[in-house]
């Protein structure tokens, strides 16, 4: 069940939260212009958004997802880190969405968990059902929906941990996160993948 792993993977980034240093917190995340508390207060704003709720902030926005986005961190961004920590342990269990499917909710976790950790340099082994469910999501939904499936064209996505193999054109090949990453936008270090379409995947990526 979706919201199962979106629950284990909140609660898993906020037992590592609780490891860091209030310092940290100020530390750049892989998210631009972000730092770790900024991402924190987002995954907090999104567990609270329903889908009358966004729909009314995205009017109040005039559309503009960023300024959306922006605002909502502002509004659930804490005086200190223990407090939005706080509140993200309350909203751990929600099961509100925007107006997508729950599955968006477990990207959300696993990548900005990542954006996240790898600052820091914490590591999780996540399940490897709950990334495949996350990259599977991606790869058939569309860059405008906040997929990755443009940046997959011409290339099969083989997961070397697990089952996944999609899409078709020269073969690229990596770990099961490491595509979730890449697909969603994410800096993609040439040395994770192989396989004869690797480097004009970068390339496609970055260009």
């Amino acid at each position: 069940m979706v919201w199962q792993a979106v629950h284990e993977e909140r609660r898993a980034l906020i037992e590592d939260l609780a490891a860091a240093d209030p310092d940290q917190w100020t530390t750049p995340s892989l998210c631009p212009g972000w730092d770790v508390h900024d991402v924190v207060a987002h995954l907090v704003d999104t567990a609270k958004t329903t889908r009358l709720g966004f729909v009314r902030r995205l009017l109040a926005a005039r559309f503009d997802f960023d300024r959306d986005n922006a605002a909502g961190v502002a509004r659930e961004r804490s005086a200190t880190p223990a407090e939005t920590l706080s509140e993200f342990r309350r909203v751990l269990n929600e099961t509100r969405t925007p107006p997508a499917a729950p599955a968006t909710r477990l990207v959300e976790a696993i990548v900005h968990g990542e954006d996240i950790r790898r600052p820091l340099g914490f590591k999780r082994t996540y399940p490897i059902e709950h990334v495949v469910t996350a990259l599977q999501y991606q790869l058939k939904t569309t860059v405008s929906m906040g997929g990755g499936k443009q940046r997959a064209a011409g290339s099969r996505i083989v997961a070397t941990d697990s089952n996944v193999d999609a899409g078709s054109g020269a073969e690229v090949r990596g770990s099961t996160l490491s595509l979730l990453l890449a697909v969603s936008g994410r800096p993609a270090d040439r040395n994770e993948f192989t396989g004869e379409g690797a480097t004009a995947f970068i390339e496609h990526l970055t260009g």
